[in-house]
């Protein structure tokens, strides 16, 4: 193997370099597949009915049985599988048109393999503390834009009511603070939707059906509202509760 492919034997032995090269059909065909499926080679669906399959590789073929799969931390054997299908697959081309005859190619290939193993199994750099920032040192940026002024709109807020002065109270010495009373969207909405609603109710109305009235003089006022529409009653509110009504004579007969 060390004349026909000397730069995959160099990378995973002889024994594996004849094995993958009987299972693709020659040095040709083995040149001419991807990588992935170079690491597939000789694979066997292992039964291992009742065991743990946490440690059982199902997608490794003949490339297990090299030396550099062998030294490989278990954590990390599925990477080192996948880099040497890559290698082998790179090592198989150059030894297909017969580029390097010596096989150092495949020698440099492996060096390269063993220094990426090593780099990952390097402890990852210490996180350095990270000062905190001075305080008030940057201005911070209010928040403004369409969407909160319409939320400001809707439930009527205001600025901070820690400013100096609560608005007009210390304008010019009066001691007083006056509110202007702007028009509320959302008040005009209510209003809007309550006329829709009692837009098509019958114009019917309960019995026990009452207001209350506040006014200045009287404070609470208590009213009927069916006594506006028929002010003299039906039945026996017209003859004998009304104050307008009075009693009928009848001539006694003899």
């Amino acid at each position: 193997m060390g004349y026909i492919a000397p730069n995959l034997s160099a990378i995973v032995g002889s024994a594996v370099a004849s094995k993958l090269m009987g299972t693709a059909c020659g040095l040709g065909a083995l040149a001419k597949m991807p990588a992935c499926n170079v690491q597939l080679l000789g694979a066997k669906r292992k039964n291992l009915a009742g065991f743990s399959t946490a440690t059982s590789h199902f997608r490794v073929g003949y490339l297990e049985q090299t030396e550099v799969f062998q030294s490989t931390p278990p954590a990390l054997r599925t990477r080192a599988c996948r880099l040497i299908a890559t290698k082998s697959t790179l090592a198989a081309r150059m030894d297909s048109i017969r580029g390097d005859t010596t096989g150092k190619a495949g020698r440099n290939l492996l060096e390269e393999i063993h220094k990426k193993i090593e780099k990952w199994q390097e402890p990852p750099p210490a996180k350095l503390p990270k000062p905190l920032p001075v305080p008030d040192s940057e201005p911070k940026k209010k928040r403004g834009g369409r969407r909160l002024r319409k939320m400001k709109e809707r439930y009527a807020q205001t600025g901070d009511g820690s400013g100096e002065g609560y608005g007009m109270l210390g304008q010019a010495g009066s001691g007083k603070l006056r509110v202007s009373a702007g028009q509320s969207k959302l008040a005009a909405k209510v209003a809007k939707k309550f006329k829709e609603k009692s837009y098509g109710s019958s114009g019917a109305t309960s019995g026990l059906t009452s207001s209350l009235a506040f006014t200045p003089v009287k404070g609470i006022e208590l009213s009927n509202p069916q006594a506006q529409g028929n002010p003299l009653g039906g039945g026996t509110q017209s003859t004998y509760f009304s104050e307008t009504g009075t009693f009928s004579k009848i001539r006694r007969t003899q």
